[in-house]
This record gives C-alpha cells, structure tokens and sequence, in this order.
C-alpha cells in the first residue's frame, strides 16, 4: 500500500509532471489553496484547471478557501518588493502553512508542492519553509526539486498534451504589475 502525500497545487501545469513523478510512489491528493492569485477570475480559471487535471489522473482535489484578504494581510509591507524576494517568501510561508495545516488535520504524513518547478521559483527557500512548517504542525515536508530531470520540460509538454491554460504572471496582483 503506497503512502498518502498531500500535493500544494499551485496551477495544473505545475502539477502535471508532479503529479506523474509522486503517482509512483505515494498515493496523490492534490490540494489547491492559491489565495495570492488575483484577481478573483484568474483564481477561478485556474481553480478550473486543476479540476481538469485532477479529473485526468483520477484524483481527489481540495479546494482551499479562497482568502486573498489574509493573504495581503500577511505580506503588508512587502507590496514593493522585487520578485523572488521577501513578499514570495511570506508567500510561500502563507500557502504552505495552509497545506500543512490541511495535511496535520486530514491524516497525511507528508506533503510536498508544485512550487518546485518553476525555473525563478527558489527550491531551497521553498525547502526551508516547507521543512520549517512541517515540523511546527507535526507532517514531514517532502523536499522534492521537480524542475530537476527535466520536469519543467516535461510540465510543458503535458500541459500542452492536456490542452491547458498557462498563465503569463506567478498570481499575485504585484507579479501582474510586473508584467506590464
């Protein structure tokens, strides 16, 4: 019998290869809780996607709540900050400590993310932070690089193999600025 894993789902075509490589090992359940995305329509055809992906590898999905209000919250005062900085990291802190809490109070024993495998995302920043709540709420962080391998390849060809959505901007309003 595999073991269950709890996957942090940022997006579907993140979660395309992350899913294919855990589905090997461990029992999946995807869990999409993404409330940096902004705005609320983006969050909703993303939300969509990863029904769809979820649906194709025969998955269950939660779906978080969406509190884009507590999550500017938790990164006020870092609206200015560069990308990859200090406001990604309270990012990844805030959707993280949610799946955490989700896999402590739903009997996993371990959770990982999608986050990984995005070339500009940090996998040790991530590492850090996943580690660190893992351990506050009592489930192991699965310290897995999917961009390595050539997984963020591989996202991109099943991505278009599913005919997914990919999104130009990481989510939050402030990437979105960015993108001009």
């Amino acid at each position: 019998m595999k073991q269950k894993v709890l996957l942090h789902v940022c997006c579907a075509p993140c979660s395309t290869h992350c899913i294919e490589r855990l589905m090997q090992d461990y029992e999946v359940t995807m869990f999409y809780s993404d409330s940096n995305i902004w705005p609320r329509a983006e969050y909703e055809r993303r939300l969509g996607e990863a029904r769809r992906i979820a649906k194709a590898y025969s998955l269950e999905l939660v779906e978080d709540s969406y509190d884009n209000e507590g999550w500017m919250e938790h990164i006020k005062g870092l609206e200015r900050e560069p990308e990859k900085g200090a406001r990604c990291r309270k990012c990844f802190e805030f959707n993280l400590g949610r799946a955490a809490e989700y896999a402590k109070s739903n009997g996993f024993e371990q959770f990982t993310t999608t986050l990984t495998i995005a070339p500009q995302k940090n996998s040790k920043m991530i590492f850090e932070i996943g580690k660190r709540l893992g351990e506050e709420k009592g489930v192991k962080f699965l310290e897995l690089d999917f961009k390595k391998q050539d997984g963020f390849r591989h996202s991109l060809e099943l991505s278009e193999k599913h005919g997914l959505y990919r999104q130009n901007y990481c989510g939050c309003r402030f990437s979105v600025r960015k993108q001009g």
